[in-house]
């Protein structure tokens, strides 16, 4: 046979008790930071000629490359390879820029 179990009973916070919301100053300084900078989130993608999968591969780059992106069309990136100096596009599907959360 079971016993019955007994829970304390949890008084309701009032109204006066909630949090008040974050003033606009606080929102300004997180918007105010520097973006995060774009990072490889595979072993390595393909660097290609044209904005297309169809393209001429003309390197690699790999998660450990530094790199810089110079524009975007659709959902590629044309980066700069740090680490080699090779130029072209990449995919945004495997290389894009992390999000900042603020929640000060």
């Amino acid at each position: 046979m079971l016993g019955a179990l007994a829970l304390p009973v949890l008084a309701a916070t009032t109204a006066s008790a909630a949090p008040t919301a974050a003033t606009a100053a606080s929102y300004s300084s997180c918007s105010s930071q520097p973006p995060l900078p774009y990072t490889v989130h595979t072993t390595a993608v393909t660097i290609r000629s044209k904005a297309t999968t169809k393209s001429t591969a003309v390197g690699v780059l790999y998660r450990s490359h530094k790199f810089t992106v110079a524009k975007k069309s659709g959902n590629w990136l044309y980066i700069t390879d740090k680490t080699t100096g090779v130029k072209g596009w990449v995919s945004g599907t495997y290389v894009y820029r992390d999000v900042r959360m603020c929640l000060d």
